[in-house]
């Protein structure tokens, strides 16, 4: 083995290992990455060849956690890890984006990187280093790529940012940012924040990227020990420069055009472009008819790759001479914005939402606790009871094609859209939210869209939003070698694929939300990133304004068909007794009632919730569970029900569960030889009074009589102290002779 180890430290001292050369030797890379307890093993493995007619970059990234990792068991019958679960495909995208723009533009073989995390104390977060580890395993190998990199998560703790936190800081964070990078550029940023203001993120993207040069600069050493700092030739790409020039010259001018001409539909600009593209070739074809039909149609597919190229390059020189973008409008200018809220009649908030050529139809659904969304990975088990999903259907950019399943681009959508919303709910509200995203129109920027719809959705729910939340997407235009820029708001789709970034960001009119970028150009200053966070604030402010003008504020009044749910605690040693033995008494109650109950112990006290979808139903379990956790006060009048009937009396429940007893001579003024002399058996109602609680025993005295008319002229007789052994006198009665005197077998009496 040549084990080599490299080792890098964090700013709070904390260090972080690679090592590669002892494990997975026959992928082209690898490295193993430690911090503390935390362990992930990183490979990568390319093709040698590229598939014939690749002319995008065919990169997979999967970071995979096992459940040994942390010493559990997966749930489910088979008791193995599945397929990817919502966080590990978010953590894969994040390695993705950050790696894909630096691999060379005319290398098209197959990459696979793979991320596993062997060991996890729950103390690291290993989400903020697997693309560090997949930098590291780049390194290791051959395979060409222009920079290495690194991932980092920044929060703002008490004021301070800080690199890679620990799971318990994370709980005092208002900042939760991942940041990948090269050793001089910012490449990909997403998180989320509490209305922090703009320049807190550049604070702390700035805190970000100085804690990652030093670990590009480590996998610089790293390579050239491994002797992998030269990489692999490749030819993946067939070039014909002449024909490069010729497509050049002939279709730039149509194509600066038609990117200067206004059009602001986006089928009509595609059909303008692909007729252009079209007229060349087929005046090359009868050009070249000495060609073959196989050489024609690798020309055709060289034409298509140089015509890309000077499509973007004519609408990058169209915006940067003139600031008009393709659709007509200016670099801030925000495209028509129309919304409506109660678009369906069912669902219990639905809004719509239209900006240029996107729409977002939204619906929020209310539900009881009993539909939080279970969380069970390996580093987490908790329960999410704000949901947001995202659906990207084909149709909605006129694709012909069949809707399979949710795709990691949507979960990544929807994610982005959650961390900006999900703030805005008030930790006491009682409903579980689930908001649904269908894209129904897709002209860039869909995430920002369900941000703004599910606003209105949750407001047309009756949500009490803190605040109502918009979001923009931002692009930029800088061709290398330029000092001249130009920041897009609200980008095309078209701005989105042929410029140089996609910022989006979302928030309230007091600050930041959450935020994604994603960088595909060198050289993106601080002061360019700064210029485009305050022009995305105008038109967030500007977006607003149009979401308020349509709702105000939440609605006031829940529509008919939400369920309600009424809230309450109970003292904890209660929480059995509501629930019962195997939970007979709650389940009782909920058929008698046709109400939902749930409790949650959570702060040394039990928390009830109590949903259904009349009132009349909230009452009657609200009643019942009250009667059960009240607590008996002296001199309080109670209807109770007859249990059991004793000789010396009978015990009446006077709340759920809680008897006492009504001695047979405080069942009426005038003496009784037995409790039915007083009309009284098991199972009646009759009012009693508590007359005390023995303070050793907490046994419950009661009393019927008080609640009776006394007779006029009663006196009450006179007992004798225990123990008094004197002769009694004509007519008296010791304290004992209302008890039934007992047979025994020898025929004496109990006196």
């Amino acid at each position: 083995m040549n084990v080599i180890t490299k080792t890098v430290q964090l700013p709070d001292g904390r260090t972080i290992s690679i090592e590669t050369g002892k494990v997975a030797k026959q992928a082209d890379g690898a490295a193993v990455l430690r911090m503390g307890n935390t362990v992930l093993l990183a490979t990568v493995c390319a093709a040698k060849e590229a598939v014939p007619g690749t002319d995008f970059m065919p990169l997979q990234v999967d970071y995979r956690e096992q459940y040994s990792a942390a010493g559990r068991y997966p749930g489910g019958f088979t008791k193995r890890e599945g397929k990817a679960n919502d966080d590990e495909i978010l953590t894969s995208r994040l390695v993705d984006r950050v790696l894909r723009p630096l691999f060379p533009s005319d290398y098209h073989c197959e990459v696979y990187v793979q991320v596993m995390l062997l060991s996890a104390d729950s103390v690291d977060q290993p989400d903020a280093l697997a693309g560090f580890a997949a930098s590291a395993a780049l390194a290791a190998s051959d395979i060409p790529i222009e920079h290495p990199t690194s991932e980092v998560r920044v929060a703002r703790i008490n004021g301070e940012y800080v690199i890679d936190p620990t799971f318990e800081q994370m709980k005092e964070a208002d900042m939760d940012l991942m940041v990948g990078a090269t050793k001089d550029n910012i490449m990909m940023v997403e998180g989320e924040m509490d209305e922090v203001s703009e320049q807190d993120l550049i604070g702390a993207l700035k805190a970000a990227h100085e804690a990652i040069k030093p670990m590009c600069e480590m996998q610089e050493e790293l390579s050239k020990a491994c002797g992998t700092d030269v990489k692999r030739e490749y030819d993946d790409e067939i070039n014909d420069e002449e024909l490069r020039e010729q497509v050049r010259k002939e279709t730039y001018d149509a194509c600066y055009a038609e990117a200067q001409s206004g059009d602001n539909d986006k089928k009509h600009r595609e059909e303008t472009y692909e007729k252009i593209k079209a007229d060349f070739t087929e005046a090359y074809d009868a050009a070249h008819t000495d060609l073959s039909e196989d050489d024609l149609e690798e020309k055709h597919a060289e034409i298509d790759r140089y015509f890309a190229d000077v499509q973007r390059d004519s609408m990058r020189r169209s915006v940067l001479d003139t600031g008009k973008r393709m659709d007509g409008r200016a670099t801030d200018e925000i495209r028509p914005i129309w919304c409506e809220v109660d678009t369906l009649p069912m669902p219990h908030g639905s809004a719509l939402f239209q900006r240029g050529e996107t729409m977002s139809l939204s619906t929020c659904t209310l539900g009881t606790k009993m539909d939080e969304k279970m969380i069970d990975n390996v580093l987490e088990k908790s329960y999410q009871r704000f949901l947001l999903h995202y659906n990207f259907p084909p149709f909605c950019t006129g694709e012909a094609k069949a809707q399979r399943g949710v795709g990691r681009r949507e979960i990544g959508h929807g994610h982005l859209a959650w961390r900006a919303l999900k703030g805005q709910i008030p930790a006491d509200f009682p409903y579980t939210v689930r908001l649904v995203s269908q894209i129904l129109e897709s002209n860039g920027s869909s995430s920002m869209a369900t941000v703004c719809a599910g606003t209105l959705a949750l407001m047309d729910a009756g949500v009490p939003m803190k605040k109502p939340v918009s979001g923009i997407a931002m692009g930029l235009i800088k061709n290398p070698g330029e000092d001249k820029y130009a920041v897009l708001s609200d980008i095309l789709g078209d701005e989105d694929h042929l410029g140089d970034m996609d910022f989006k960001t979302t928030g309230t009119r007091d600050g930041l939300t959450a935020t994604q970028m994603d960088i595909k150009c060198d050289g993106l200053s601080f002061e360019i990133l700064e210029k485009a966070l305050m022009q995305a604030k105008a038109g967030r402010e500007h977006i607003l304004n149009l979401l308020t003008d349509t709702i105000a504020e939440p609605r006031a009044e829940m529509k008919p068909q939400v369920p309600r749910i009424v809230q309450l605690e109970i003292p904890k040693e209660f929480i059995g007794a509501v629930i019962g033995p195997g939970g007979k008494i709650i389940q009782q109650m909920q058929e008698d009632t046709g109400a939902v109950i749930t409790i949650d112990e959570t702060d040394g006290v039990g928390k009830v919730q109590v949903s259904a979808p009349n009132k009349e139903s909230i009452d009657a379990a609200l009643g019942k569970i009250k009667a059960i956790v009240a607590v008996p006060e002296i001199g309080e009048i109670y209807e109770g029900t007859v249990r059991s009937i004793m000789p010396y009396g009978c015990f009446v429940e006077i709340l759920p569960g809680k008897d006492g007893l009504l001695h047979i001579s405080e069942i009426d003024w005038k003496r009784l030889e037995t409790v039915e002399d007083a009309g009284i058996k098991e199972g009646d109602k009759i009012k009693v009074k508590l007359l005390d609680i023995d303070p050793k025993t907490g046994k419950y005295k009661l009393s019927r009589r008080v609640l009776l008319e006394k007779p006029e002229g009663y006196v009450e007789p006179q007992r004798r102290p225990r123990g008094d052994r004197r002769p009694r006198r004509d007519g008296e009665r010791r304290h004992d002779d209302r008890r039934p005197r007992r047979e025994f077998s020898d025929g004496e009496n109990n006196d």
